[in-house]
């Protein structure tokens, strides 16, 4: 029996376990081998990291991981959670279960691209949704934001100062011209048409639009949804957020005792969203840790 069973091994999960392992609590780290980040090159605004490819770094954590006995990792995916605060049985895909006192879910969320033909090719390379993670590559260069007015106008007062130029393209309608006049106020382009499909050329992206192309050196996302991963949010019935994220509080905790959740998968109530950011869900997996240490010592005494 774990201490705790963490799912999921990106930067939250990997924090979590690092957190346990240095109070000497046993805890299972599953890595099912797929991350929100999978398929970026290099990742940033992560202190001490700015750069790194995230398999370098996920590389790097794990080979500390090994300085602890109490960390155990197994690269296999977790298909179902039961149970109730004390004792939790993870079943895997290999046929095998574990059990644990508590779980710390960590599997992070799937973005549900807008179907434009070739976007999810270019996911992570060429095409992106944060600015703080990629904003600053594109400095003096011209991009094209596809999605909706209202995000796309928060995307702009981000990138405004960065790029050098904005052309806004929308994905499914076009926009009002109340909205093409809001937009074109911030200083950018507004395509009179939808996007048709996308690709890569040199080291940029080719918007293509029923009347056009632009050539331009990424583009990023003002559209699109997020779902959770794994199904483990509804197998313990904890409590959702109208963002399709699990609802903690400041330690990771979620309705369900003995249930906890760090990194993308999670918020606060108090906050509109998760932020995507590594820094963040790492901080969040050692708060959940934390949380875990926290429930463990109150049941010991």
């Amino acid at each position: 029996m774990y201490d705790a069973i963490v799912i999921g091994a990106g930067p939250a999960g990997l924090q979590a376990a690092l957190t346990l392992g240095r109070m000497h609590r046993s805890a299972l780290l599953l890595d099912s081998g797929e991350y929100r980040n999978g398929t970026v090159l290099h990742m940033h605004n992560v202190i001490g990291n700015d750069g790194t490819p995230p398999a370098e770094f996920r590389a790097t954590a794990r080979a500390q991981l090994g300085a602890y006995d109490d960390v155990e990792i197994r690269d296999v995916r977790a298909e179902g959670v039961s149970g109730t605060e004390g004792d939790f049985t993870v079943t895997l895909a290999d046929g095998s279960t574990a059990a644990g006192r508590n779980i710390i879910l960590a599997t992070g969320v799937v973005d549900e691209l807008p179907e434009v033909d070739g976007l999810s090719a270019l996911w992570g390379t060429r095409a992106f949704a944060c600015p703080f993670c990629d904003g600053h590559e594109h400095a003096g260069k011209p991009i094209a934001i596809l999605g909706g007015a209202a995000r796309a106008a928060h995307l702009i007062g981000l990138l405004g100062r960065i790029v050098s130029e904005i052309t806004v393209v929308p994905v499914e309608e076009t926009f009002t011209p109340e909205e093409v006049a809001s937009l074109e106020s911030l200083g950018v382009r507004v395509s009179d048409s939808g996007v048709v499909s996308v690709s890569s050329a040199d080291s940029g992206v080719v918007v293509h639009t029923a009347d056009a192309e632009r050539a331009v050196a990424g583009v990023f996302i003002a559209s699109g949804t997020m779902r959770q991963r794994a199904p483990f949010a509804a197998q313990l019935e904890v409590r959702m957020l109208d963002s399709g994220a699990i609802e903690v509080d400041d330690f990771g905790r979620t309705s369900a005792p003995g249930v906890f959740a760090a990194g993308d998968l999670a918020h606060r109530a108090a906050l509109p969203g998760p932020m995507a950011a590594v820094m963040v869900a790492a901080t969040a997996g050692q708060l959940a840790a934390v949380g875990v240490i926290q429930s463990l010592l109150a049941a010991e005494h």
